[in-house]
């Protein structure tokens, strides 16, 4: 099937111009000031934007977590992140204590074969890495698992030590895969959590006061020296204040391939959420915990001067009703996580571009390139350019919307940015050339997505 799109605005995160585009088995095939010809289908971009896919490198499908399961499918979860621009994610699977790697991958593609509306690739959240294990590790970077996820928090669950971190980065530093930190001192934090509960401190606030900024900015600051000792480049996941980002800014000023994303909701949501009466702070309840909103500035500097590189999302819905309502006597058992998939390319969009801190090319690089490149996925996606796969959206930068649980379309009761009008909108999707989203109606059937075999790590700029 050919498909022309017509007078369209281009923007990358380098180029931006006016062009049509024509589409032919899921590739871009060229782009040129008019284009004549018979097309099945003619798409008329005329006053939009049309921009590579959104690419959400932080997202937990069904996660098991907490005693219950992130109630969005890779089939629902995967749907709302179309509608928002998201043509690929990057799901975590899980290897349990004493599981092979290949055998948790495995158990990931099973949840996912079959029912995704957009691509995916996975990282691989290692719980258990004997030396003789450490192989392993190689083995996954050869099928197109590139990256992997280690913890500083959570002991007993996800915690691994400062040797297995070395060993794991200098492992994957020898293969060309990539560590990503979730940095905080676990440690240090189940101490004070354990103290809170102790003098009855049970409300969910006490989940944000429990996990300090310093115990993060400790963790980031640890993990960017294992990886010096290492000699490899470190991926920080969900940094959420300032003191963690002075740690990156500072090694990356040193010449340390050191990368970091923030998300959302450290951009657009303070504090004061766990403020609201009764049980409704729990809504909030995700680690890192929201700030401070005073930090948000200096994330956006981060955005802005590139020592933050992505914006993700850490999607991990869990409901309101029966789910977050499992801590609603100890904090400590709320689910954490929350949604966000969805809102991610017009919160960006409307806080960025339209509140006049970014520029359009940056918002795409935030939203889609830097994580291409960072995750193997670059040239193939991250662009619009001659050989890529048609992953494009077209978004109207002019319209407003009002999110809300009551319109979205992720499988959870409740929006963490509910009544926040946006200006940015995505209008419609082709995922490799297949229309996913049309004017806002979901066109497209589970099972289009197809996994994505990653390359190494390539350095962004």
């Amino acid at each position: 099937m050919k498909t022309v799109i017509r007078n369209g605005r281009i923007v990358t995160a380098v180029d931006d111009y006016d062009a049509d585009i024509l589409i032919e088995g899921g590739k871009v095939v060229m782009i040129a000031k008019a284009i004549a010809v018979d097309a099945d289908r003619v798409i008329d971009a005329k006053g939009r934007l049309v921009i590579p896919g959104g690419i959400d490198p932080h997202t937990h499908m069904e996660l098991p977590f907490g005693g219950t399961s992130a109630s969005d499918t890779f089939e629902t979860g995967t749907r709302a992140a179309a509608h928002g621009g998201t043509t690929t994610i990057i799901d975590f699977a899980v290897q349990g204590k004493g599981q092979a790697l290949n055998q948790a991958l495995d158990g990931w593609f099973k949840k996912a074969e079959g029912k995704t509306s957009i691509d995916y690739g996975f990282h691989m959240i290692c719980t258990d890495l004997p030396d003789e294990r450490l192989p392993e590790m190689k083995e996954l970077i050869r099928q197109g698992v590139s990256s992997f996820k280690l913890f500083m928090a959570y002991p007993g669950v996800f915690l691994v030590d400062d040797a297995t971190i070395y060993k794991a980065m200098l492992t994957t530093g020898e293969a060309g895969g990539l560590i990503c930190m979730h940095a905080e001192n676990g440690v240090v934090i189940d101490a004070i959590v354990k103290r809170a509960l102790a003098e009855g401190k049970t409300a969910p606030k006490y989940h944000a006061l429990t996990r300090p900024t310093k115990a993060e900015a400790e963790g980031v600051h640890r993990a960017i020296a294992l990886a010096e000792i290492a000699n490899t480049p470190v991926y920080i996941v969900h940094l959420s204040c300032d003191d963690s980002l002075q740690e990156v800014t500072r090694a990356r000023d040193n010449g340390t391939p050191a990368y970091a994303e923030t998300c959302p909701q450290y951009l657009f949501l303070d504090s004061s959420v766990y403020e609201q009466p009764g049980f409704e702070g729990a809504k909030y309840v995700m680690t890192p915990p929201i700030r401070e909103k005073w930090n948000q500035e200096k994330l956006w500097r981060g955005l802005q001067f590139n020592d933050l590189q992505v914006v993700s999302t850490d999607h991990c819905p869990f409901c309101f009703k029966e789910q977050k309502e499992l801590g609603l006597n100890d904090f400590s058992k709320i689910p954490n996580g929350g949604p966000g998939v969805e809102d991610r390319m017009s919160l960006v969009y409307n806080g960025g571009v339209a509140g006049g801190k970014i520029s359009l090319n940056r918002f795409v690089e935030i939203v889609s390139t830097s994580a291409a490149k960072i995750f193997g996925l670059f040239p193939r996606k991250g662009t619009i350019a001659v050989g890529s796969d048609a992953d494009i959206v077209i978004f109207d930068p002019d319209e407003e919307k009002t999110i809300s649980a009551k319109t979205h379309h992720m499988n959870v009761d409740y929006s963490a940015y509910e009544g926040m009008k946006v200006r940015g909108v995505t209008k419609t999707v082709l995922s490799r050339g297949e229309l996913v989203i049309e004017e806002g109606k979901y066109v497209g059937k589970p099972g289009h997505g197809q996994y994505v075999k990653r390359g190494l790590f390539n350095s962004p700029r």
